[in-house]
């Protein structure tokens, strides 16, 4: 979902409801040159967001059924931010992508997580609890904290952080998101050879990488200590005015 333009061109394709080649995307996002909206149409059919109609060369795209069902998140995110971040009036795909660059940088969540779920925390404890070095650690906080998920509760060194407001509302997102994953998941847990799945439970054979091994550490610390940030159904979002969309058009340096 958030390599920039995506939310653009999956919006354009709702919108029109039918299949459009390249150029007919292109032309609808006139701040996005042809051979951009080419390519990023050729990641989100690698990843699954668009099919084709037809292998030809300049087969138009259209949403697949799981390009189809990002609405939800995208409503989430789009009220999130309105709800939490001073952005003034923007269109409703840049707002969804500026909320996607401010989460999606690996790590972050594993941040997030744990300050939801214990904060407030000391630099080394966040680091503990997330499994990072202090240095990844040092820089997704900084990271944090210029896009207002987290501060620090004091001016001295050493004092612990804590999520913002804005941190703490996540929540609703990223249960969307998950919700919206979870048919990912399955199919690739159901290709994955039976062989491995036995070796990877008795841990024998398929030793967990590094950032499996943290991934899994803050879902076992989620499982055990579920907060209101990460274990609450979310509400359905109210949807952006159309009449803010229409008006507003994507920042210069968009």
């Amino acid at each position: 979902m958030a390599p920039k333009w995506t939310t653009w061109s999956a919006m354009t394709l709702a919108r029109e409801g039918r299949p459009l080649r390249v150029r007919d995307v292109a032309a609808r996002l006139p701040f996005v040159s042809e051979q951009l909206v080419s390519k990023r149409l050729a990641k989100m059919h690698a990843d699954g967001l668009v099919t084709r109609d037809g292998e030809r060369h300049g087969a138009p795209y259209r949403l697949s059924m799981l390009g189809e069902s990002l609405s939800p998140v995208h409503r989430a995110l789009s009220d999130w931010s309105q709800s939490h971040l001073s952005l003034g009036r923007m269109a409703e795909a840049e707002r969804v992508e500026d909320a996607l660059r401010r989460l999606y940088l690996r790590h972050s969540t594993a941040v997030i997580q744990v300050l939801g779920s214990a904060g407030p925390m000391r630099f080394v404890q966040i680091s503990e609890e997330a499994g990072l070095d202090n240095a990844l650690n040092g820089q997704r906080l900084l990271r944090l904290q210029a896009d207002g998920l987290v501060t620090r509760t004091g001016p001295r060194h050493g004092d612990p952080y804590v999520l913002t407001d804005a941190g703490q509302a996540l929540g609703a997102v990223y249960a969307r998101v998950e919700l919206w994953s979870e048919p990912v998941a399955r199919r690739r847990k159901s290709s994955i050879p039976t062989r491995v799945a036995a070796a990877t439970r008795t841990h024998t054979s398929v030793p967990l990488a590094a950032d499996g091994a943290r991934t899994a550490a803050a879902l076992r610390r989620s499982a055990a200590a579920p907060t209101a940030l990460f274990s609450h159904a979310p509400q359905p979002p109210p949807r952006v005015p159309a009449a803010v969309v229409a008006q507003s058009a994507p920042g210069r340096n968009r």
